[in-house]
């Protein structure tokens, strides 16, 4: 069986609605490249951050 990574060794991303960085998930296994938003949350609010910068 494999060993597993460390949380330091996970790839990051930076969420671009709360400005937080956020680490790769088991579920986001498949399309990390798509991934853009740290939670649900952020992922509804991003038209209001985008008005906000505005």
């Amino acid at each position: 069986m494999a060993r597993a990574r460390s949380k330091s060794d996970l790839p990051t991303k930076i969420c671009p609605v709360c400005g937080l960085p956020f680490t790769w998930r088991k579920k986001w296994e498949k399309n990390w490249d798509e991934v853009k938003y740290c939670s649900e949350r952020c992922r509804r609010r991003r038209s209001q951050a985008k008005t906000e910068d505005s």
